[in-house]
């Protein structure tokens, strides 16, 4: 959905990545590892690469797996000698990262999110957010009544203008 976003429609994402490649017990995470388009490889805090494939094919092979993903590995040897290998990759002969397809969209999305409008952008989404789950819990609209988009138009339009009534008698000072 983020690359359809990104590539397709041309549109900025201004929405949290979801990232499960995090490692714990003080191991190195992907992030400590640096992406080099130009060499389609990871380069590792020692300086090693990881590639996808080390020798030539004579028939050309995407890399690419059944939920597109790519595999970067490490070469044995390297990580054998390696003085960062038990902080690297403990249990494991050599290190591998999964890289998705759609990683450059994933970057692009984690670079906005570095950004102050990011932070604006996450404030003014969570203010509407706040509105429509006040106008399901509270106002019961939980599903629209009236047939088609017409009906559905108005029965949102009659939603939204009693939650500004509310919010309007809310601020109305009171009289005694």
């Amino acid at each position: 959905m983020l690359a359809w976003l990104v590539h397709e429609q041309g549109i900025e994402p201004h929405i949290p990545v979801i990232d499960n490649a995090g490692r714990g017990h003080g191991t190195l995470r992907r992030e400590d590892f640096v992406y080099d388009r130009r060499e389609d490889a990871y380069r590792c805090p020692a300086g090693k690469w990881l590639r996808q494939y080390r020798r030539p094919f004579r028939t050309a092979r995407s890399g690419v797996d059944e939920e597109g993903m790519m595999r970067y590995r490490a070469s044995r040897t390297d990580c054998d000698a390696c003085p960062l290998k038990p902080r690297c990759t403990p249990k494991e002969p050599g290190r591998k990262i999964l890289r998705s397809i759609h990683e450059g969209a994933r970057d692009l999305a984690r670079s906005i999110a570095r950004t102050d409008a990011f932070v604006t952008s996450l404030r003014q989404r969570k203010k509407v957010e706040m509105l429509f789950a006040h106008l399901k819990r509270i106002l019961k609209l939980d599903r629209l009544r009236l047939r088609g988009p017409s009906g559905a138009r108005d029965e949102f339009l009659l939603a939204a203008s009693a939650q500004n009534l509310r919010k309007l008698a809310k601020l109305a000072p009171r009289q005694a």
